[in-house]
């Protein structure tokens, strides 16, 4: 992201990455259903949202401390920075 404005977090993201698979890998892996997904900017894994019952980006955000999420719901193109609590759109 070239805007000056936004946090070095945000601004270290060069391209975005997203998930050919839509499912939350956590979920999946204990049966359970998720509301919508995100991709961590990071590591690039596909988990569920805080609207989901066991909200596993959060987790994996307070686990990892990798800072950027981004929307993996299609026609949404926005990403979110954890520590920073900045949303921008792209």
């Amino acid at each position: 992201m070239n805007d000056p404005n936004l946090c070095q977090h945000l601004q270290a993201i060069t391209e975005v990455k997203l998930s050919d698979e839509q499912v939350c890998e956590e979920c999946i892996k204990h049966n359970q259903t998720w509301f919508h997904l995100r991709t961590c900017q990071s590591c690039g894994v596909t988990l569920c949202c805080d609207q989901s019952v066991n909200q596993h980006m959060t987790k994996h955000y307070h686990a990892n401390k990798h800072p950027v999420i981004a929307s993996a719901q299609p026609g949404e193109r926005w990403l979110w920075c954890y520590p920073d609590e900045e949303f921008v759109e792209y």
